[in-house]
């Protein structure tokens, strides 16, 4: 199939062309056409990669920590129709057998597919954070880290870790982070009280990414920066909910000119209410309620979001002066790179997976492809 007449948004630009899918894969970009050829008019939409998004709880009505089969699936779909294509479910600070409950589920549908988006690998929140810094999660599932706690928690699913967040400042952690780093699960800073030292010294010891921007975190200040002035001040990586209630406009803005767009990942931190009504719902076991988009639990804390990624670059696109090829790679290219999936998927590039989002100048999703298949319209 070749999508023709279409804005093919690349890492740096945006230009008019084509785009030949066969076989899954991208095979050529701006292909001859043949009489016989089965051909997509797009008429003018824009065509970019399918969106990556490598922190999200749940959606549809489903959690991740429903631990099963059937709750990724209905995730997998429900993000999908938002131009999601590739996910890390993302776990909660609850009981460890619940945790490995989850993680068997994980595995079992990225080895045999989803109706929806792919399902990547794993993200870890918890449970080795600061009970100074829980935000919505359960302080009462807390453990120290320890490569003995780690390894029940992912016991027969050490290959699903892609990502683990862990407070960098308590007694163990840095000699944890030290011993992930090394089998190359990405360590991320979050939910934590570590000072600006403690996070560059967790550097020293392969801490390399940081977990939901300015929340759970200690903010900056002009005598102690803290961990959002050593994320600044340093090269690791981090993530930002871009949804106008996790972070205020000219805060985004400033994290993107401090950090670079190629440094940032728009992530949805979504929970069960993503893509439903208004309503009471749950994460992690604990109460939520969502009141005009805002998901909160009983003593007010924000509980994740009902952010999609397509909202995520709309919101930036529109309220931080970014160019919208800036906006996408921070949502395909740059957490293809977090999952070490950029050499086959996270770009518009001839042998790539032809996971493909078409949409309109507001954003609104009009196609998508997974493995070059047609799954959703509008």
């Amino acid at each position: 199939m070749i999508i023709t007449n279409c804005k093919i948004i690349y890492l740096d630009k945006i230009e008019e062309g084509s785009v030949l899918i066969e076989d899954g894969k991208i095979k050529k970009i701006n292909p001859e056409i043949y009489g016989d050829s089965e051909v997509f008019d797009a008429e003018g939409l824009f065509l970019a990669p399918g969106f990556i998004d490598v922190h999200i709880h749940g959606a549809g009505g489903y959690d991740t920590m429903d631990g099963t089969t059937e709750a990724l699936n209905v995730i997998s779909k429900s993000i999908m129709e938002h131009g999601t294509t590739s996910f890390l479910p993302t776990t909660m600070t609850v009981d460890v057998e619940e945790i490995n409950k989850a993680m068997k589920a994980i595995k079992q549908l990225k080895e045999e597919g989803t109706d929806g988006a792919n399902i990547l690998g794993c993200h870890l929140e918890g449970p080795f954070i600061s009970p100074k810094a829980i935000g919505a999660q359960n302080p009462n599932y807390l453990l120290e880290p320890t490569i003995e706690n780690y390894e029940k928690m992912i016991e027969g699913c050490e290959d699903e870790v892609v990502s683990i967040t862990l407070a960098p400042e308590i007694p163990g952690a840095k000699e944890l982070i030290y011993y992930l780093s090394k089998k190359g699960v990405v360590c991320s800073a979050g939910h934590t009280k570590a000072t600006y030292n403690e996070i560059i010294e967790a550097i020293k010891y392969g801490l390399s990414h940081s977990t939901h921007l300015y929340n759970a975190m200690t903010g900056f200040n002009h005598r102690e920066p803290g961990t959002v002035g050593a994320i600044f001040d340093s090269e690791i990586t981090t993530e930002t909910i871009a949804d106008g209630i996790h972070i205020a406009y000219p805060a985004l803005k400033l994290a993107y000119k401090v950090k670079t767009t190629d440094k940032v990942m728009l992530v949805s931190d979504s929970m069960m209410a993503c893509c439903m009504k208004d309503g009471r719902y749950s994460l992690g076991g604990q109460q939520v309620d969502v009141v005009n988009g805002a998901a909160r639990l009983k003593n007010g804390s924000l509980a994740g979001s009902v952010l999609t990624i397509d909202k995520a670059i709309e919101n930036i696109y529109k309220n931080c002066d970014i160019p919208l090829y800036e906006a996408v790679k921070m949502a395909t290219y740059n957490p293809a790179k977090h999952c070490k999936v950029e050499m086959f998927k996270g770009l518009i590039k001839e042998g790539y997976d032809a996971d493909l989002v078409l949409f309109n100048e507001n954003i609104q999703i009009k196609k998508v492809f997974i493995n070059g298949r047609e799954k959703y319209s509008n």
